[in-house]
């Protein structure tokens, strides 16, 4: 009879092991999947940031270009580029005078490079943030 209940008792046992166990994988597993749809979040943010930091830096760097060289300010091209890169430029736009040449058609525009290097470190500033964020222990 006690070799039944001791039987019965190392089932139960074994039993409760093995549920345990069972926990503690799924609890396990539940913890990788939300590491990796963290992981998956924080590359769509900062992709995201990159992308539309790049796409600043593109317009500011055609604006540049086209102040550098001379561009017909009439022209539609220059137009819309001057358009579309006005409110980036705003904050920068009386920082310095910039030089020009004998006949001030061109202009080497230091307030757009000194925004460039301003919404470049304010990029890195924001994808730091983003990653401390993500991935900083409570």
């Amino acid at each position: 009879m006690s070799h039944d209940q001791n039987d019965e008792t190392n089932l139960e046992r074994r039993q409760e092991l093995r549920h345990d166990e069972e926990a503690f994988r799924l609890h396990q597993e539940e913890k990788r999947l939300e590491s990796a749809r963290r992981g998956n979040t924080f590359i769509w943010i900062t992709n995201s940031i990159y992308w539309l930091s790049g796409m600043l830096e593109i317009l500011l760097l055609l604006r540049f270009m086209l102040r550098l060289f001379g561009a017909n300010p009439q022209n539609e091209f220059a137009q819309l580029i001057n358009h579309l890169s006005a409110p980036f430029i705003a904050p920068f736009s009386t920082l310095f005078v910039s030089p020009t040449s004998a006949g001030a058609a061109n202009v080497f525009d230091i307030n757009i490079v000194i925004a460039i290097l301003a919404y470049a470190l304010l990029c890195y500033l924001v994808v730091s943030l983003v990653r401390f964020i993500f991935y900083h222990e409570p």
